[in-house]
């Protein structure tokens, strides 16, 4: 029975690891490489909307260079970046007593130029999820209102 079970968690390990994309064992810096389409902004909670960036093409090289295309004509080029944070969660509970914990988070930077018109867009995404291969998110808090960005290859 033994042989069994070792034999049916052996074969259920290698469906998993050889069915499926290595993708989430990437460091977010090389996951998100390529070509992408921001497809989607929504927006949760109160106030007017001020983006700088409301759709168009985003050309992410390994370098930390980004292209950008506003889908109007306008070009942009500039620079990307990747951090890694922590953000604390602390509550107390019915006795009084203080708990912190935290989680880390992938927040992203893109700084952009259009070298023709002289435009400059900037934007600071506080953070990233990737929600498969060809698809991730990004939030931007902002006060009493959150900003989700979808990205798509």
């Amino acid at each position: 029975m033994k042989k069994l079970y070792s034999l049916s968690t052996l074969f259920v390990i290698l469906i998993v690891f050889t069915g499926c994309s290595k993708d989430i064992l990437k460091p977010y810096d090389d996951r998100i490489e390529g070509v992408w389409e921001l497809t989607d902004v929504n927006k949760v909670g109160w106030g007017s909307t001020n983006l700088n960036f409301t759709g168009g093409r985003f050309t992410f090289y390994g370098n930390g260079q980004v292209d950008y295309e506003d889908g109007y004509g306008g070009f942009y080029e500039g620079r990307w970046d990747i951090r890694t944070r922590n953000i604390p969660d602390c509550y107390i509970d019915e006795n009084g007593n203080s708990f912190c914990d935290g989680r880390n988070v992938r927040t992203l930077s893109i700084n952009v130029t259009d070298f023709v018109t002289h435009d400059v867009r900037s934007e600071y995404f506080d953070e990233i999820v990737f929600t498969g291969t060809n698809r991730f998110k990004a939030y931007l808090y902002d006060g009493n209102r959150t900003y989700v960005f979808k990205f798509s290859r």
